[in-house]
């Protein structure tokens, strides 16, 4: 049962009490306390009746003072028929009425049940719009299903919105022209008539877009690619023109489509081709964007975190003209979005945010956004005052490896290699140069299938790296492996997520970036992800290669991971004692923090 069937049963139930009281209060106000006949003629001969009324059934008369009761009307039984010769001697003005029973009870049950259907009538086309629909049912089923907003109802500035200021300035822009649009048209210029916000999932693409709104004080109509797409032909493009119609009886507008992906993906030649109802929701946005004047003050803004999977036709100048690129943060960014939401808690004068901003690399604004609430979180549970530093690390640790099982108990030997493997990975991240700095090491099991984790914390964000900084990080990856087979001369199957990792990080060496001299600057893999300005039948289509290259490639692979592994094994056997000297101490402590492993690894050699 959804919304609107609820309220209607609700309405339903409360109309019924509603009109069966007021039908009883009416009744009631209908019935007056009756005398006797011969009471009115003694009232009558004292001369205290004002007026009377004659009924057909009865007589009402008005006293001229209340009596003992407060009453000024009294009524009594009508018993003589030549009642108007009587009452002449007592010179009193009456009338007699003759009315009709039947009309009385009719307006006691129609009045109340026409002022019940009139209040639902409003309340539910009220909770129609609020839903989004203009109306139900079958008749409306090709209205749009927009939400709008106005400045009060987002809430959200451009204030509310941090770590994206270069996609800021370009919406900044937008909100500009439609607060002056004539200002933008003096030189001849005339504003974008569909801006494209592309990026990965939780960076900011629907705030953004609600800040605009805000900002620029005009409606706002919110709808999700999905909304236009139903199981009825046709229904889809109806909605397309019902959302445009209603925008442009609001202009200055903007019209915002999240998910564009789930509308405007690639049309192809086979299936049911321009028969589909998809493609025909698709082909009457495509005609929308080519009809509709952005002088009027009408924008369009879309998201998607797909866009590789648009049609073409969609991305040409014209329709989308603007693509703006809100990626994730970098550590100046990672600042402002921490800053901003650690203002709606109680933090400690220990957090800094650019230390948790160091550890937090490749996070988004809603990574960073739960970041701060599962801190806040861990601060509840122990009853503390401010969230500190502390619940920062846990919160990160907690997001990174996963939950801490204390409850998952490892027999002696597994605790031993476990805690082999991980200083393995630490000393060579100490060993080996530019490697990021070893902030933690620790054998107590979390998530899944993590028995143990030692984490890094990068000094900078980095956006290349060189041939040798990937061979060193495939090196930090097989320490914990080498470290098992120095020490126990065996092999387990604790490294296999170390082993993934490497692997894909050599094949990205040897097919993706041309770093192997024998396989020469070719590439043999597209890249997983499409961003801005790459249509389809551009870059390599899959990886159509010879059997004899692919032979080559796997050979390469194994030769990066296989002497990577070599290194790191002798770099280990140097420093055996203090690997050994180091696994001892986190096999009694569960936990080595940066600056106890430094004190542990002096001398190691490189």
């Amino acid at each position: 049962m959804d919304k609107t069937q609820k309220f209607n049963m609700i309405f339903a139930i409360i109309a019924v009490f509603g009109i069966l009281f007021f039908h009883e209060v009416w009744t009631e106000q209908q019935k007056v306390e009756a005398v006797p006949y011969s009471e009115m003629e003694v009232l009558l001969q004292q001369g205290k009746v004002k007026e009377l009324t004659i009924r057909e059934q009865y007589i009402v008369g008005e006293l001229k003072e209340a009596d003992e009761n407060g009453k000024t009307y009294i009524i009594a039984n009508r018993v003589d028929p030549k009642l108007a010769e009587q009452l002449s001697q007592y010179k009193v003005p009456f009338t007699q009425v003759h009315e009709s029973k039947f009309l009385a009870t009719l307006l006691s049950w129609i009045v109340p049940a026409l002022i019940f259907f009139g209040i639902w009538f409003l309340l539910i086309r009220k909770l129609m719009e609020r839903q989004g629909g203009m109306g139900g049912g079958f008749m409306n089923i090709g209205k749009s299903k927009a939400k709008i907003y106005v400045e009060q109802q987002t809430g959200v500035s451009f204030e509310d919105v941090a770590g994206v200021e270069e996609s800021k300035a370009e919406l900044q822009e937008i909100v500009e022209f439609l607060k002056a649009p004539d200002d933008y048209g003096k030189l001849g210029a005339r504003m974008p008539k569909g801006i494209l916000l592309v990026g990965p999932p939780g960076t900011g693409k629907t705030l953004l877009s609600r800040a605009v709104a805000g900002e620029a004080a005009v409606p706002f109509f919110s709808i999700s690619g999905s909304e236009f797409v139903e199981m009825f032909v046709g229904v889809g493009a109806a909605r397309v023109r019902d959302l445009f119609e209603q925008a442009r009886k609001s202009a200055p507008a903007i019209i915002f489509i999240d998910e564009l992906d789930a509308l405007g993906r690639a049309r192809s030649a086979a299936g049911l081709g321009g028969n589909d109802e998809r493609e025909q929701t698709l082909n009457q946005l495509l005609v929308e964007l080519d009809g509709f004047d952005p002088s009027t003050g009408l924008v369009l803004l879309a998201a998607t975190n797909r866009p590789e999977v648009l049609d073409p036709a969609l991305l040409r100048a014209g329709r989308f003209d603007r693509q703006v690129l809100v990626d994730r943060p970098d550590k100046k960014g990672r600042i402002e979005i921490l800053n901003v939401h650690m203002k709606k808690v109680q933090v400690g004068e220990d957090v800094d945010a650019s230390q948790v901003a160091d550890f937090t690399t490749g996070f988004s604004g809603a990574d960073l956004a739960n970041l701060v609430n599962e801190a806040a979180l861990l601060a509840t549970r122990r009853k503390a005052e401010k969230v500190s530093m502390e619940d920062f690390t846990q919160a990160i640790e907690r997001i990174v490896a996963g939950l801490e099982k204390k409850n998952r108990l490892l027999n002696p030997r597994e605790r031993e290699i476990v805690a082999y493997h991980e200083v393995g990975h630490a000393l060579a991240a100490l060993a080996l140069p530019g490697s990021d700095p070893v902030y933690k090491i620790s054998i107590i099991p979390r998530g899944i299938g993590a028995l143990g984790y030692t984490l890094q914390r990068p000094t900078e964000d980095r956006f290349l790296m060189t041939k040798e900084e990937l061979e060193n990080k495939i090196a930090v990856l097989l320490g914990g492996r080498a470290a098992e087979k120095l020490f126990f001369n065996h092999l387990s199957t604790g490294a296999s997520d170390d082993i993934a990792r490497a692997t894909d990080i050599a094949r990205n060496m040897v097919t993706r970036y041309g770093m192997d001299p024998d396989i020469g600057f070719v590439v043999y893999e597209e890249n997983q992800q499409s961003f801005l300005n790459q249509q389809h039948g551009h870059g390599v289509s899959g990886c159509q290669i010879s059997d004899s290259t692919a032979h080559q490639i796997d050979a390469s692979v194994r030769k990066i991971i296989d002497d990577t592994f070599v290194r790191t094994y002798e770099i280990l056997e140097a420093n055996k004692e203090i690997l050994d000297r180091c696994a001892k101490v986190l096999l009694d402590k569960e936990t080595l923090l940066e600056e106890e492993l430094a004190e542990l690894s002096k001398g190691l050699q490189s």
